[in-house]
């Protein structure tokens, strides 16, 4: 897959462009993300435990997720999540694990708090056949109450990578999978070279997405969110 041609991403709280190494620092001084979390201090509750991972596609890095994980989820949510936002094709398997896909075997039942400290880092693997690799490792941990009702809040995620047309050169928005698959070129397309591209095997160019799994498999999209 190409590996697009920049390195940002989007706030989830304020909207403001920010380097993919300055998300961390973006987010502690975030007005808007400090607003979320007051507003919910406020509400009824206990406060636990809150771990911010990054989310990190092996050999793609312009796939990336800034997430804050309730301390008493656990791995379930986390797979479930990742499903919905970037991989769920055709219902196949997935694991975590400590050290790739020969580590040791996290079971999905394991909270956060269990899991999460400094210097861990975990391999989660979608489809054991066109498999999918993440890299998740904690970035920081706050004590205190979540800023939204589900298991994993979205605090930052990469801007969609940009594509060029094979033909011209212009900006791509369709990927032929013929290309891919017969001729193992990343076969992206403007909507004038979509009409006329010769692919009669594996059906029309699909839509590119925001999502490492495009082009592998069945994958079409994301869910719609909340995740």
């Amino acid at each position: 897959m190409s590996q697009g041609k920049q390195s940002k991403g989007k706030c989830a709280y304020c909207g403001q462009e920010i380097a993919k190494n300055a998300v961390a620092k973006h987010l502690g001084v975030c007005a808007q993300r400090q607003e979320a979390i007051a507003k919910a201090e406020g509400k009824k509750g206990e406060a636990e435990a809150l771990y911010h991972l990054r989310i990190q596609a092996v050999g793609l890095n312009q796939f990336w997720l800034d997430l804050e994980m309730r301390g008493s989820a656990t791995l379930k949510d986390l797979d479930s999540y990742l499903r919905a936002i970037w991989l769920e094709c055709c219902g196949h398997l997935s694991k975590f694990s400590l050290g790739g896909w020969q580590g040791n075997e996290i079971p999905k039942n394991r909270s956060a708090d269990e899991i999460f400290e400094p210097g861990v880092e975990l391999t989660h693997i979608y489809d054991f056949g066109t498999s999918s690799f993440t890299l998740i490792k904690m970035i920081g941990t706050r004590k205190g109450k979540p800023t939204g009702s589900w298991p994993i809040a979205l605090m930052a995620r990469n801007l969609m990578p940009e594509y060029e047309c094979i033909k011209c050169k212009q900006p791509a928005i369709w990927l032929c999978i013929e290309c891919l698959i017969e001729e193992n070129i990343w076969g992206t397309l403007c909507d004038e070279h979509a009409e006329t591209h010769p692919h009669d095997n594996y059906g029309e160019p699909i839509k590119v997405v925001n999502s490492p799994r495009l082009g592998l498999c069945g994958y079409t999209g994301p869910a719609e969110p909340p995740y």
